[in-house]
């Protein structure tokens, strides 16, 4: 399915449970990013408990690759708005990321991919990073790693940034601090010590705290 790349579009594309629907925002031209050619596929939070592609923090995090000069791509998992499908426990849900990775590659086949989630949609990210190549980056936001699937013997295959509020009343974050303590391979941590699962009041400052270290990470 072609989409017209002049104009943010609202879109579905074929995944293998049914049409996903999708959307497809251009980056700012004159972004610190815009001359690195990137996508950035994001991921939205749990199906059964309300996560869609309009979550506040996926559109936070829309708006800033965005205004870095990255194109981004956000989608509803199987059976969300208007994604045809069932939640599948995130087992369909990595399978509906790599169908739209791959229509990603077949519509950007020269650029670098990056990946994104919120929640249960950072597991997802991370699971899909190791089943495709040449990603470059991995965002993963207040990430449930007592409950999904990371990382795989301790190593990812890319950058990644960790962001997690201390007063996460659904992620325990003291076992993700542990968690990266044991990681072998380099993570940042951006940590907000009053902030909740969903950011409340702390948004615009995610924005801008976020913004100068996926700089560093995708600058060279």
């Amino acid at each position: 399915m072609t989409v017209n790349k002049q104009d943010d579009s609202q879109f579905f594309l074929p995944g293998p449970s049914g049409l996903i629907e999708s959307r497809l925002t251009q980056p700012d031209e004159q972004g610190a990013l815009a001359d690195k050619h990137l996508v950035v596929v994001i991921c939205h939070p749990h199906p059964v408990h309300g996560g869609t592609m309009d979550n506040k923090v996926i559109t936070t995090l829309e708006r800033t690759y965005r205004d870095l000069g990255v194109t981004t791509v956000c989608f509803n998992f199987r059976g969300v708005g208007k994604s045809e499908g069932v939640f599948d426990n995130a087992v369909g849900e990595v399978d509906d990321l790599l169908a739209v990775i791959g229509w990603v590659n077949d519509q950007y086949p020269a650029s670098g991919l990056l990946l994104a989630g919120f929640s249960f949609g950072s597991s997802i990210a991370a699971q899909a990073c190791y089943r495709v190549p040449n990603v470059r980056h991995l965002l993963l936001v207040a990430p449930p790693v007592e409950r999904y699937s990371y990382d795989q013997a301790g190593h990812f295959p890319c950058a990644v940034i960790v962001v997690q509020g201390d007063r996460d009343e659904r992620v325990n974050s003291a076992g993700v601090h542990t968690w990266i303590a044991g990681l072998k391979s380099p993570v940042e941590l951006l940590r907000y010590k009053e902030a909740s699962h969903f950011f409340h009041g702390y948004l615009t400052r995610l924005k801008q705290d976020l913004s100068p270290l996926i700089l560093r990470h995708l600058g060279d």
